[in-house]
């Protein structure tokens, strides 16, 4: 096979599975509706099954489910049958993945599950199986042919079984209510989560917090900017709540202005009513903020609050990972 021949061969590979996956999503009906509502209003786990190929796509689609709010884990059919059903409750829901729906350790498996009397939602290419028979809920996964020439190496089904486990989380996610913040506590490593940090985990608070009163002498607000190295001050008012902000820019305005800095007060200087954040906000939220206004640093003012409780500024983000 020449370049040419390779590459018409991986778009033709390419095409079954976008199809496979395109004759899934026709196919949705009720079922999937009735799959969601169990899942919602499942008390306990998601225990996701299943063997070989199907198996991998099983193992893949209860992370999905995890990493995305809903409770799960995989339990892989021939251990289930040695010990390890154990981790499975009568409060869980049973996911099976089979793309013949005949695996024989999960018909094995199948009576002490049903002894349970727990939910079983199936996940197959045959929903005239054994399995599919069983269950409470079937969700067709079934593919016109494999990808595979042959028509036999688990491509095009594993694909769309895949997509239609990766539709469930995501359906869920939604319905839930699924935010950013959510996803976070979840993700805590690596580059998203460096990502999905919050501000208070990043931001300058209590001695390190630069502060000083609308009535502070220049001079002293100068001390302040410099010693805690910021480059910018928040401003309050004699009930601790916060009135402005003084940075870098805003003292050569001044100057410029008047030419006599240090005859000034804060008040004379500071910007009024400066942007702000909670500091529940994600980090990547404070970062889009400073670059939307083009500005370094934002006030942390926690929601309903008038006292700044920290700064945070653009090295915070940097140095954290976050830009």
């Amino acid at each position: 096979m020449d370049g040419d021949e390779l590459l018409a061969r991986a778009r033709e590979v390419l095409d079954l599975e976008a199809r496979g996956i395109a004759r899934v999503a026709a196919q949705l009906g009720e079922g999937f509706v009735r799959a969601v509502e169990i899942v919602e209003g499942c008390r306990g786990k998601v225990v996701v099954t299943g063997l070989g190929k199907s198996g991998l796509v099983a193992r893949k689609i209860a992370a999905t489910l995890a990493g995305t709010g809903t409770p799960a884990v995989f339990l892989h059919a021939a251990d289930g049958l040695h010990g390890d059903l154990g981790m499975v409750t009568r409060e869980d829901v049973v996911l099976a993945v089979s793309n013949s729906g005949e695996t024989a350790e999960l018909r094995q498996f199948l009576p002490a599950l049903k002894r349970l009397d727990l939910a079983l939602i199936v996940i197959t290419g045959n929903v005239r199986s054994t399995l599919s028979r069983v269950a409470d809920v079937v969700l067709d996964a079934g593919v016109e042919r494999e990808a595979c020439p042959l028509d036999l190496t688990p491509t095009a089904s594993t694909t769309a079984a895949l997509a239609l486990g990766d539709a469930l989380a995501v359906v869920l996610l939604q319905k839930r209510g699924f935010r950013e913040e959510d996803f976070a506590l979840r993700h805590p490593g690596g580059s998203l989560g460096r990502r999905l940090r919050t501000v208070g985990e990043l931001m300058h608070r209590g001695a390190a917090l630069p502060l000083v009163q609308e009535t502070t002498a220049m001079k002293d607000v100068l001390l302040e900017i410099t010693s805690k190295r910021l480059g910018v001050t928040a401003v309050v008012d004699p009930r601790g709540a916060l009135t402005g902000i003084i940075t870098d820019g805003d003292l050569r305005r001044a100057l410029e202005r008047t030419g006599q800095l240090l005859q000034l007060t804060a008040a004379d200087v500071m910007t009024r009513h400066p942007k702000v954040i909670s500091p529940d906000a994600l980090a990547a939220r404070a970062l889009a903020l400073m670059e939307q206004h083009s500005i370094t640093s934002l006030v942390v003012l926690p929601d309903g609050a008038t006292a700044p409780e920290g700064v945070i500024h653009m090295h915070d983000l940097l140095e954290a990972g976050v830009a």
